[in-house]
Order: C-alpha cells, then sequence, then structure tokens
C-alpha cells in the first residue's frame, strides 16, 4: 500500500483554516457531510475504506503509535486525508473536537445524531468497515460505547503536556491523553486496528495535531532531534522535516471556543 502526489507536499497557493466542530457553519458542515459521503462510496484508494485501513486493518500496520515518529505521522495521515476529501468537496477542511469542553455534551451532535437536521443519514455518525478491516466478520460499520460515565481530558490535563519543553515528554503525556480519549469513546475507536474507520478519529486526531501545533508556537525552536528530521514517514511521500510548518502544508487552525489555559490559541 503506497501513497503517491508526492507534489501534493508543496506549498500551496491559498491557507486553508481547520475549524473547531462546534464552530462549523452549516455550509461547512454540509461540505464536510458531502465529502465523506462521497469517499464512503469509492471502493479504490481515492475512498474512505482504503485511507482508514492505513492506520491498522489490513495489515501492515503503518500508524506510529509509541514511537517518536506518532505526531508528524499523524500530521501527514491527516493531511493527505484532506486532500482526498478536497478532491471530492473544493475547499473543504477536517474538523477538530476539543474534548475539553462541553463535557455535558459528551460526543459533539455533529458525530453522535445518526440523522441530519434534514433527516438523512449522517455518515459522520459511523461508517462501514471494508470486509479486510474487520476483528469480527459481523462487525460491518463502526460502533461506540460511549456513555455518561465516560471521562475525557480536562483542561489541567492538556496543560501540563503543553508546559513541557522537551519534545519527547510533551509527545508522550500527549499520546496518553489521546489514547485515553480513544479508550472512552470505546468500540470501533478503542481498538487501533479500526479505530479510523470511525469518523470520530480524524476530528479526534485534529486536536492531537492542534494541541501540537499551539506546543510549536509557544516553544519556538524545540523539536525532534535533528537525526529525526529526515526519517521518511510511510506511506506517504513526505518526511518528519516536511511536517513540521503546518501553514506551509496549508492549513493553520482557526481560534476556538475557549483556549487551552496558559496557551495561544490556535
Amino acid at each position: 500500500m503506497t501513497v503517491s502526489s508526492p507534489s501534493a507536499t508543496r506549498a500551496p497557493v491559498r491557507l486553508r483554516h481547520r475549524r473547531s466542530v462546534r464552530r462549523l457553519s452549516e455550509g461547512q458542515l454540509g461540505d464536510l457531510r458531502k465529502a465523506v459521503t462521497l469517499a464512503q462510496k469509492i471502493g479504490d484508494d481515492r475512498g474512505y475504506q482504503y485511507w482508514a485501513g492505513i492506520h491498522g486493518l489490513p495489515l501492515p500496520f503503518y500508524c506510529k503509535h509509541g514511537s517518536p515518529f506518532f505526531l508528524p505521522w499523524h500530521r501527514a495521515y491527516l493531511y493527505f486525508f484532506e486532500k482526498q476529501l478536497q478532491d471530492r468537496v473544493a475547499g473543504v477542511t477536517l474538523p477538530w473536537w476539543d474534548w475539553t469542553q462541553n463535557h455535558a455534551e459528551g460526543l459533539p451532535k455533529t458525530y453522535s445524531r445518526a440523522r441530519t437536521a434534514a433527516g438523512s443519514k449522517n455518515p459522520l455518525a459511523s461508517s462501514p468497515i471494508q470486509p479486510a478491516g474487520r476483528r469480527d466478520p459481523k462487525e460491518t460499520r463502526t460502533w461506540r460505547q460511549f456513555n455518561r460515565s465516560s471521562r475525557l481530558p480536562e483542561d489541567g490535563e492538556v496543560h501540563a503536556a503543553l508546559a513541557n519543553r522537551d519534545y519527547f515528554t510533551f509527545q508522550n503525556q500527549l499520546e496518553n491523553i489521546h489514547n485515553a480519549v480513544h479508550g472512552e469513546v470505546g468500540g470501533t475507536m478503542g481498538d487501533i486496528s479500526t479505530a479510523a474507520y470511525d469518523p470520530i478519529f480524524w476530528a479526534h486526531h485534529c486536536m492531537i495535531d492542534r494541541l501540537w501545533y499551539l506546543w510549536q508556537l509557544d516553544h519556538p525552536g524545540a523539536r525532534l532531534p535533528r537525526a529525526y528530521l529526515d526519517t521518511a514517514l510511510p506511506p506517504f511521500p513526505m518526511t518528519v522535516r516536511q511536517t513540521l510548518d503546518i501553514t506551509a502544508l496549508g492549513y493553520d487552525y482557526a481560534a476556538g471556543t475557549a483556549a487551552v489555559p496558559g496557551t495561544r490559541r490556535g
């Protein structure tokens, strides 16, 4: 399994902003739903199933959990998946889910409601799982175990991670927070081999990528050691160095509904 289009890493002409899922306009939400719906209908390497499978099943596993490349690899993953969505609907961007806010709401309604306000099926609530991506042959669609007793991360936990100046200490703490969210959502998201099939995976990882971006702003010059910078991030035609500047990749993070205490807003 490989990903082509190395030219996609060149700096684009226009900077696009990823927004909080809770601050999407009706038009932006409609574009996101349309792009995901269209991607879910494609059966080749442009489709949703293919991209979800890169993270886990079908083998081989490409994701870099528990490694020095956890953050760069997932940034590349989001970047190339977003490019595929933009091929379906021009200008669409992935939103981020700030799980430190609105705990009473639980999962954002954008992702939890089975139907849209217009009564159509919500493509962000669940997705099919291709046969080669199933842990169980009967697990044909994504599912969740999130409930009122589920505990999502608090501001203080995130702030403690962001306060670290050492990249590896920061990444390790952030990955632990990331792991907890996967576990609390549960179901398909609770297993690394299937997590990316759940549409909320992408919003969760955009939050992780956003926090790395905020950390970069607050700790200029602090990054992976030089020896790691030219490491490739397969299956993507990108190195660690090429992931470090998100504006060079053509995106930025719009301000959210609340800032993490002690950090700049992204």
